[in-house]
């Protein structure tokens, strides 16, 4: 018989698979691979730029399946005609394969003992570091679509929440786009730096900007159903404060990481 904690993680699965199958299926796919990726992470003791080498494909994984199951979340925003539309799709398959193609290839590098960014050793190198690049765009390119989708279809545009989510997709493919170009023309400084994400605030490093960026897809949503659950008198002004205030701390990053 199944234990209480089950029944969430499956509800969820049912609601993801049910707005669009494929980005939900590659989100699992990414959990999946997390596991012999952190037993690597344990077992195996080569480093690059001193870092443990499974870090940066372990890191990927997680963020990869974050960004696919948030983009099926928000799919089910849209009339249920459109989510199977081949629009939709196109965005899903884009989403899959450059996400696919980054993890892949950050982990191929891994398994290597080599680094997948910032190594334009020879021609191949430079080429797939760009080609990296163009994913990244791509991939980013597709939650503005998405934006656009859910700001002309979704029956619920005028909610507090869904405004946030088509802010905060907006603002996924603007800040990580911009604050991307600078990471990918600067190498962040070697060393662990912060726990877990490796970060280094007092040196010319683009990750913290660039992780907020990413990460609007789940953080502006998330203010905004607080602000529609707390019932607010004025839930607008108050999702145009967090996103001012979002937007300021990003900027203040990106000039940290200028400095």
């Amino acid at each position: 018989m199944p234990t209480a904690w089950h029944h969430p993680v499956i509800a969820l699965h049912r609601t993801l698979f049910a707005h669009q199958p494929l980005p939900t299926r590659f989100a699992w796919w990414m959990v999946a691979c997390m596991v012999p990726a952190a037993c690597l992470l344990v077992l195996d003791e080569r480093t690059w730029r001193d870092v443990a080498i499974w870090a940066k494909p372990l890191k990927f994984m997680a963020s990869s399946a974050l960004f696919a199951a948030t983009t099926a979340w928000c799919v089910g925003l849209l009339p249920e005609s459109l989510r199977g539309s081949r629009t939709v799709r196109a965005l899903a398959w884009t989403v899959v394969l450059t996400a696919g193609f980054e993890v892949g290839y950050i982990s191929l590098q891994a398994a290597l003992g080599e680094g997948s960014h910032h190594n334009v050793a020879d021609p191949l190198h430079a080429a797939l570091f760009g080609l990296m690049a163009v994913a990244a765009v791509l991939l980013t390119g597709t939650q503005a679509v998405l934006a656009w989708l859910i700001h002309r279809h979704s029956a619920s545009r005028a909610s507090t929440l869904t405004r946030s989510v088509v802010v905060g997709l907006a603002l996924t493919f603007v800040l990580a786009t911009v604050s991307g170009f600078l990471l990918g023309g600067q190498q962040p400084p070697a060393g662990t730096g912060l726990p877990l994400v490796g970060w280094h605030l007092g040196g010319p490093d683009a990750r913290p900007a660039h992780f907020l960026g990413v990460h609007a897809q789940q953080l502006l949503p998330l203010a905004g159903w607080m602000l529609q659950q707390g019932r607010f008198h004025h839930p607008r002004a108050g999702l145009v404060a967090v996103t001012v205030g979002y937007v300021g701390l990003w900027a203040l990053l990106m000039r940290a990481a200028l400095a």
